[in-house]
């Protein structure tokens, strides 16, 4: 088989980087290892950053946000036993966030492909990635009981952090920055309707909790735990009974109650590889960079990549221009590393760690003042969340 672009992996970055290599008049082929109800049903919380709607609102995808997503303007910041409102969109000069989770995008971004007869193959691990140091990569992988190759300008490696893409790669070329944080986040589904229809943090002595919206009767809410804790010594009581100490204050609405349709405990971590390319293989995404949940930004920061990476494939494959192609890292990893100060700052000032001493919890009490109470934390927190600029 023969194209211009191998993109290993069809999740959001691998799909939203075909269509816009399409839109420009550029072939690809993407290379998924999953059956594809399995990658359509990965669920996934989702908070769309203002740059990220509008990419989706580009590709000709914006129907589904506006019927199913929730434009959010404020997140209500609880501490200190009171409600702390960051309007997030006067702040940053009308910008504003959606709550539209991941499954969703994905399905829209199928849905494209599908239309615009992109060739998606399901079910395909890839086994090695050979010759990228040159100008012919080879894409080998395994489809209905026989060994495929596929022969390409470039491969896209937007697989995860688990995928084939970032191991093909020579280590000895390679730095990798890792943090593991010493909690967890344990996610529930219940069928409840939220009390309010904002976003609600809640940095309590005990730990952090966290309301979001799925729909109108369904919240997605989140407690802080061990990183390894198992969900189910969590009872339905407890984690109510937990949620209402860390987040009801008073004179605002109470959390509401309802069944609860799934338990799941998430680890936070940090990871970043540099560079994010070799030859002709360009990491995009989980391939390249894993963040805390609590800033929102693994989404919008594969979005992001995919962005630069389509540019720098068509100046490239329409102009035989190769600078921004060489230069992809450089320009991603400018913005990343900005992402990663945000999402693990604001992850450290909103947790609360075992062995916290009386200082540091003043001081963390501190900077979520400044945040929310001050005109420049309220706009550094806002231009931070609703998305930072994309360079060309």
């Amino acid at each position: 088989m023969r194209t211009q672009v191998a993109i290993i992996g069809a999740g959001p970055a691998g799909l939203a980087l075909a269509l816009l290599l399409r839109r420009e008049g550029i072939e690809s082929v993407l290379v998924e290892r999953a059956a594809q109800d399995h990658v359509r049903s990965r669920l996934r919380a989702g908070v769309l950053e203002q740059g990220s709607v509008a990419l989706l609102r580009d590709l000709g995808l914006g129907a589904g946000i506006e019927r199913r997503g929730l434009e959010q303007h404020a997140i209500d910041f609880r501490f200190g036993g009171r409600s702390h409102r960051l309007d997030f969109h006067a702040a940053s000069g009308g910008r504003s966030a959606w709550v539209y989770p991941q499954h969703e995008v994905v399905a829209d971004l199928m849905q494209a492909c599908e239309r615009q007869d992109i060739a998606v193959m399901y079910e395909s691990p890839v086994t090695r990635i050979e010759a990228f140091d040159g100008t012919r990569p080879v894409v080998h992988f395994h489809r209905e009981g026989r060994d495929h190759t596929l022969v390409c300008d470039a491969v896209a490696g937007c697989d995860g952090y688990r995928g084939i893409s970032r191991r093909s790669m020579e280590p000895g070329r390679q730095q990798v920055f890792a943090h593991d944080y010493a909690f967890g986040w344990l996610g529930i589904l219940a069928e409840a309707p939220a009390p309010t229809q904002e976003i609600t943090w809640g940095c309590h002595e005990e730990g952090f909790a966290m309301l979001s919206i799925r729909t109108p009767q369904v919240t997605r809410l989140y407690l802080q735990c061990a990183p390894d804790e198992d969900p189910a010594l969590w009872s339905d009581d407890r984690i109510w009974d937990a949620l209402h100490r860390r987040l009801d204050v008073p004179d605002m609405p109470a959390i509401r109650e309802g069944r609860i349709t799934h338990k799941s405990v998430t680890a936070m971590r940090s990871f970043q590889c540099a560079p994010m390319q070799q030859g002709r293989l360009f990491l995009a995404g989980d391939a390249a960079h894993i963040v805390p949940p609590t800033g929102a930004k693994g989404l919008n920061a594969a979005l992001a990549d995919v962005q630069v990476l389509a540019r720098a494939l068509h100046a490239f494959c329409g102009n035989g221009d190769p600078a921004r192609l060489r230069s992809y890292s450089d320009t991603c990893l400018r913005r990343m590393w900005q992402v990663h100060r945000f999402s693990a700052g604001l992850c450290n000032m909103v947790h609360r760690v075992a062995d916290e001493s009386a200082f540091a919890h003043q001081l963390r009490l501190v900077d979520l003042h400044t945040m929310t109470d001050t005109e420049a934390g309220r706009q550094h927190f806002s231009h931070q969340f609703t998305g930072l600029p994309i360079e060309a």
